[in-house]
C-alpha cells in the first residue's frame, strides 16, 4: 500500500499514514480510518492483541515518575505554586492513563466507546497545556497562588478547555453539523496550533521571569532542554516515525521515542520549577532548619576566662548566679583542681557583675 499524500494544513491524512495516533482510526473518507503505513509490532498476550508494546513500557514508567514527582510537589508545602504546579502533573497523569488504553488496543477500535476515550484523551492533552500556560503566571503574582480564586480559575478554565476539546473531536468523528472527519480542522487547529502555542507562552513567561528577577541563569538550562526534548519528540512522530519503523524492522516506530521526549520534557519541567521555587523553613513539615550559635569572643588573658561558659549559661535579670551544673565536679561547676575558697568566689562574681556581665 503506497500513499501520495503530502503535508496539509487542516488534514490527518499524511500525519496518520506516517505515525500511528489514537484518532487516525477515527478519522478520513473511509469507514476503516487511515492507517500507517509502517508500525510497531503487535504481542498477543491470552487472546488478545497488544499494540504499541515498547510505548506502553514507557507509558508505565511515566506513571511512576510522574506519581514520584507529584508526591515532591506536594511536599514542598510552602512553594510558590505548589497546588497549581500538581494540578498540570494530575492532568498529565491522566493524558498517559488515557494514552495507554487508546493506543495499545485495550479499547477495542471497534468499540463503541472509543471515540469518547479518544475525545478524552485529547481533551486531557490541551487542558494540560492550558494549565502549564496558566502556570508561567504565577511567578507574576497577578493574583496570590494557592487561594480558593487562584485554584477554581485553574479548575474551572481547564474543565472549560477539556470540554471544548471533547465537543470538537465527537462532533467531527460523529461528522456532527458542518463538523467533517475528511477534514478535521477544528481538531487539527486545536491539537497542532492551540497546544504548542500554549506551551511556547509559558517557556517565554518564564524566560522572561529568570532573567528580571533571579541573580542566575542556571533555571534556563532545564527549560531549554524542557523545549529541546518537546521539539524532538514531535518531530520524530510526525516527519520521521514511518522512516524509523522501516530501519528498525517494525519493533518500534516513532510513537515510542515520542513518549521517551514527552517524558523527559515533563520531567525537566518539574526540575525547572523545583530550582526556581525555595521552600520557608520555618513554616516546613518535617524539614531541618539551620541551627545558628554565636559565640562571644574572650579575652585571652581574663583569669575567669574558663569558666566564662558557665557563667553565661546561670545569668538572670538580677545578676549572674552561679549554679549547681555539674554534680561530677563537686556540684559547683567547676573543676576540682580549681575549685576557689569563698572569698575568691565573692570575687569572681563581683568581676563578671561590674565587667562581663552587666547586671539589666
Amino acid at each position: 500500500m503506497s500513499y501520495n499524500f503530502s503535508y496539509k494544513f487542516g488534514y490527518y491524512d499524511k500525519i496518520c499514514t506516517t505515525v500511528q495516533m489514537a484518532a487516525c482510526p477515527l478519522l478520513g473518507e473511509n469507514e476503516i480510518g487511515l492507517e500507517p503505513t509502517c508500525y510497531a509490532r503487535n504481542i498477543e498476550v491470552g487472546n488478545s492483541l497488544i499494540f504499541q508494546a515498547a510505548s506502553l513500557i514507557i507509558d508505565i514508567i511515566a506513571l511512576f515518575m510522574t506519581v514520584i514527582m507529584i508526591f515532591h510537589v506536594r511536599s514542598k508545602y510552602t512553594a510558590v505554586g505548589r497546588k497549581e504546579m500538581v494540578m498540570f502533573f494530575y492532568l498529565y497523569f491522566v493524558m498517559i492513563v488515557l494514552d495507554f488504553l487508546t493506543i495499545s488496543g485495550i479499547i477495542p477500535i471497534s468499540s463503541v466507546v472509543y471515540p469518547y476515550f479518544v475525545a478524552a484523551y485529547l481533551g486531557s492533552t490541551s487542558a494540560m497545556c492550558w494549565c502549564l500556560m496558566l502556570n508561567g503566571f504565577i511567578g507574576y503574582q497577578w493574583t496570590e497562588d494557592g487561594t480558593a480564586l487562584t485554584l477554581w480559575t485553574f479548575r474551572l478554565s481547564s474543565l472549560l478547555i477539556f470540554g471544548l476539546m471533547f465537543f470538537i473531536s465527537i462532533a467531527t468523528f460523529k461528522e456532527v453539523g458542518s463538523f467533517s472527519k475528511s477534514h478535521p480542522i477544528g481538531l487539527f487547529i486545536m491539537y497542532f496550533i492551540f497546544n504548542p502555542f500554549c506551551l511556547l507562552v509559558y517557556v517565554v513567561l518564564q524566560i522572561i521571569l529568570v532573567v528580571n528577577t533571579l541573580d542566575e541563569y542556571w533555571p534556563l538550562g532545564n527549560i531549554s532542554f524542557a523545549l529541546v526534548f518537546f521539539i524532538i519528540g514531535q518531530v520524530i512522530q510526525i516527519f520521521l516515525s514511518d522512516k524509523i519503523c522501516d530501519a528498525i524492522k517494525h519493533y518500534v516506530d516513532g510513537v515510542f521515542f515520542g513518549n521517551i521526549c514527552t517524558l523527559l520534557s515533563v520531567m525537566m519541567i518539574y526540575k525547572y520549577w523545583d530550582s526556581i521555587t525555595k521552600e520557608d523553613l520555618e513554616f516546613s513539615v518535617g524539614g531541618k532548619g539551620n541551627v545558628w550559635e554565636v559565640k562571644e569572643l574572650l579575652n585571652e588573658d581574663d583569669e575567669f576566662a574558663p569558666y566564662a561558659g558557665q557563667a553565661a549559661n546561670t545569668i538572670g535579670h538580677a545578676g549572674v548566679s552561679f549554679a549547681n551544673t555539674n554534680s561530677q565536679y563537686g556540684g559547683q561547676g567547676y573543676p576540682l583542681q580549681q575549685q576557689p575558697y569563698p572569698q575568691q568566689q565573692q570575687q569572681q562574681q563581683q568581676h563578671y557583675q561590674q565587667q562581663a556581665y552587666p547586671p539589666y
